[in-house]
């Protein structure tokens, strides 16, 4: 099962709205064959799998391992639980049951009741911990949260004036280099308005390779420059607003009301579009929002060696868990939230 979660990860940044899954197939205790689930639309993990066993004898003697419950209906590709009936495979070893509402206990069902041996639960956990984006969408009916900022040592997330509309570097290249990695893992990234004009930031991973998130923006009066870099067209963007909602090609306007719970509006506008997770960029007043209204999975904090004395001070997070590590002369802490 530890061999069905790695070969998973491969697939992470790539497969949503479908959740990581990687399988192996073993015979007299040797693995035979294993796949994972490249991205949506293509085939699944099992599939992939089954379609490497060279002598389809084997089949009917071997385990199929697989850390999410088969699929038992037709997506955008057949159901997996039938290709295992198909092929006689005699005993399945599942991680996870899948939340989906069109799956949930229905795939282990069909292959039971097509006399097949299934047992589930098999480090459960660590396949939970891997699918927490696909299990939040869809048990809590919103996106997974992460929140993302870089302060200095003495707790500042800028200084108090700037010379340019740039950012202001707090972390290290590595950090940095770790910061755009995280963006192809996650469907989405948000900022508020202050930081898009105070910074202009792109938004996408240039220093790692992989796909760029959706980019959203807070922008309540509209007051933000088409000059900008995350206005460029170039990458499916959403900015949420007081004015309008249209839709102008790669950029949609996203009406809603500013005086409410902004955090649970943004939370429930992304559920409705099918993102599973959002990084949450900044600035301070944006991430303290989602803080306040305990909206929040995890937060990554890259604390750098310099100190700004005074400026913007950085969030406060309460109701956490946490643990820290090394980057270069950076210190990364990593906080979980334990309110929810």
């Amino acid at each position: 099962m530890l061999r069905c979660i790695q070969l998973a990860k491969n697939g992470l940044g790539t497969t949503y709205p479908n959740p990581l899954v990687g399988s192996v197939i073993v015979l007299e205790n040797k693995i035979i064959a294993e796949g994972w689930h490249y991205k949506s639309g293509a085939p699944h993990a099992e599939v992939n799998a089954i379609r490497r066993v060279k002598n389809k004898e084997d089949l009917k003697k071997a385990t199929l391992y697989v850390n999410l419950e088969p699929c038992s209906h037709f997506g955008r590709t057949p159901p997996c639980a039938d290709l295992i009936i198909e092929n006689k495979i005699p005993r399945v070893v599942i991680g996870n049951l899948d939340p989906n509402p069109l799956v949930a206990g229905a795939g282990v069902a069909r292959l039971r009741e097509a006399g097949c041996e299934v047992i589930v639960g098999v480090c459960d956990d660590a396949c939970n911990d891997l699918n927490k984006r696909f299990f939040t969408f869809h048990r809590n009916k919103r996106p997974y949260i992460l929140l993302k900022w870089a302060q200095t040592k003495d707790g500042f997330l800028a200084p108090e004036s700037r010379p340019s509309q740039a950012p202001v570097w707090i972390s290290n290249d590595y950090s940095r280099q770790q910061s755009h990695k995280l963006r192809t893992e996650e469907a989405a990234i948000l900022i508020g308005t202050n930081t898009a004009m105070n910074d202009n930031p792109k938004l996408t991973p240039r220093d790692w390779f992989g796909r760029a998130p959706l980019r959203i923006v807070l922008d309540r009066d509209l007051k933000l420059s088409r000059a900008l870099h995350f206005m460029d067209g170039t990458i499916s963007t959403l900015v949420f607003t007081e004015k309008k909602s249209v839709i102008d090609n790669s950029i949609q306007y996203v009406q809603m009301d500013f005086k409410k719970e902004l955090s649970k509006q943004i939370c429930e506008a992304l559920y409705e579009r099918q993102i599973q997770s959002v990084i949450v960029e900044g600035g301070a007043k944006t991430l303290q929002t989602f803080i306040d209204e305990s909206l929040w999975d995890e937060a990554i904090i890259f604390e750098g060696s310099n100190q700004f004395s005074k400026g913007i001070k950085a969030p406060i997070i309460k109701n956490s868990t946490s643990t820290s590590t090394n980057c270069g002369n950076d210190l990364v802490h990593h906080f979980k939230n334990i309110a929810l």
